[in-house]
């Protein structure tokens, strides 16, 4: 009998993982849980804006050093990073949570529901949690107790990163993972790997969803300027009208899209979400500005695609008469999940999502800025179900927006998962 237990230990590295873990474990996870969602209600009912996270960001750290834990504040401005070294050898694993909302007015029923107001750009904005940033501090807050409770058992180091900014910093300021990386995070100690989740809204709850390889776009934000001339509204052919060029342009930008590119080989998204010119319906303006996003998986194509976008905005404008300038600036790589690592801790992950609730999923044309991580070190980013049992995801509330809802019960097992990675990385150093 003992000689098939251990064979059976040896086939399947589950077992051996589960050996690893404390007895206690499960009963942590139970005392955890109820704090994890008062946590989460806390963020939820007082979000703030990136680069202004300042409450968000001392209430973190308070928490994380009342459990004992050493804590570095303020990192990147508002960011706070927490060490916890385990009484086993093993790797340095950083875990990562986004803390900053977004300048969306709620529109949710809750009892929690945010009702702060705040300034974005120059603009009275309502401020919301619409993109699950408070289950992810919450939930990294909660894996912080549970590994604290058993630090003894902990195979390796934990660097608990608690990240502003992630939506991208107010103009003319730096922030988000790239000051974040900039500061030293992972540098000191120097990390071996890196794990993310992220809160799915049409997910359903209590799945996880993974893809190894390329998983979300790279974002890179596009301005285009046209600089015809201007005349009367009566007399068009006086002057160079720029809103027809900008016309132009925009069409043949969807052309690459639909013609040019191998869409079959990853998707490539561009849109133009903002057009300004002019100032009254009988004066053909001076100049027109559009500005957009590119979203690629690819990033042959997504070159590819900017010296395409450069040659059709210089060549349209100039047959036209006008000029036009571009910019192109990158706000995030494409966020690749590191195969191996994906392959070795599928395990752990399929063990806290349970049988039959881990999913490989397709691409996602969202973009995250957590790309930047995995330039330093293997990184692995995964998502954790939000939709409620017997919804469909055309009912979830979506990202982004004032109705965006999420269901708390499956959020232990975003805890449960960053447990079972620790202990499934104990002999990858």
């Amino acid at each position: 009998m003992r000689k098939m237990f251990i064979a059976a230990v040896l086939l399947t590295g589950i077992q051996l993982t589960a050996q690893e873990l404390p007895e206690n474990f499960q009963s942590l996870l139970q005392q955890a849980e109820p704090e994890l969602i008062n946590w989460r209600h806390h963020f939820h009912e007082n979000p703030e804006l990136s680069n202004r996270e300042f409450n968000t960001g001392k209430y973190i750290a308070d928490s994380l050093k009342a459990m004992g834990l050493d804590v570095k504040y303020p990192v990147a401005k508002t960011g706070v990073v927490a060490i916890l070294k385990g009484g086993r050898p093993g790797p340095v694993v950083g875990l990562r949570a986004d803390i900053d909302a977004l300048p969306v007015t709620e529109r949710t029923p809750v009892p929690f529901a945010s009702k702060v107001k705040s300034e974005y750009n120059g603009q009275a904005v309502g401020v919301m949690h619409a993109c699950g940033h408070d289950a992810h501090t919450a939930i990294l807050l909660a894996t912080a107790k549970v590994m604290k409770a058993m630090q003894k058992d902990i195979p390796g180091t934990i660097v608990f990163l608690f990240q502003p900014a992630e939506e991208g910093p107010p103009n003319g300021e730096e922030g988000g993972a790239p000051l974040m990386i900039k500061e030293g995070v992972m540098d000191n100690p120097k990390m071996d790997m890196i794990f993310g989740l992220h809160m799915a809204s049409a997910l359903p709850v209590g799945q996880l969803a993974y893809r190894s390889g390329a998983a979300q776009a790279s974002s890179d934000l596009f301005k285009i300027v046209v600089h015809g001339k201007g005349s009367h509204g009566s007399m068009p052919w006086t002057g160079v009208d720029p809103i027809m060029v900008s016309a132009d342009i925009l069409e043949a930008l969807q052309h690459i899209v639909s013609r040019q590119v191998e869409l079959t080989k990853a998707p490539l998204v561009i849109s133009v979400g903002s057009i300004h010119s002019g100032v009254r319906s009988n004066i053909i303006p001076e100049t027109a500005e559009m500005n957009g996003t590119i979203r690629s998986l690819d990033s042959a194509m997504r070159k590819d695609v900017h010296d395409r976008m450069r040659r059709i905005v210089k060549t349209i404008a100039e047959s036209a008469g006008a000029t036009a300038d571009i910019e192109i600036n990158t706000q995030t790589l494409i966020n690749y999940n590191d195969p191996s690592l994906v392959k070795k801790t599928l395990p752990a992950l399929q063990k806290a999502a349970g049988e039959g609730n881990l999913i490989e999923s397709n691409w996602v044309t969202a973009a995250e800025d957590f790309s930047f991580y995995g330039q330093k070190a293997p990184s692995f980013f995964f998502s954790l179900g939000g939709l409620p049992k017997g919804k469909t995801a055309k009912e979830a509330g979506q990202h982004h927006t004032p109705d965006f809802f999420i269901d708390e019960s499956g959020f232990i097992i975003g805890v449960k998962a960053f447990c079972y990675l620790i202990f499934e990385n104990a002999k990858s150093k």
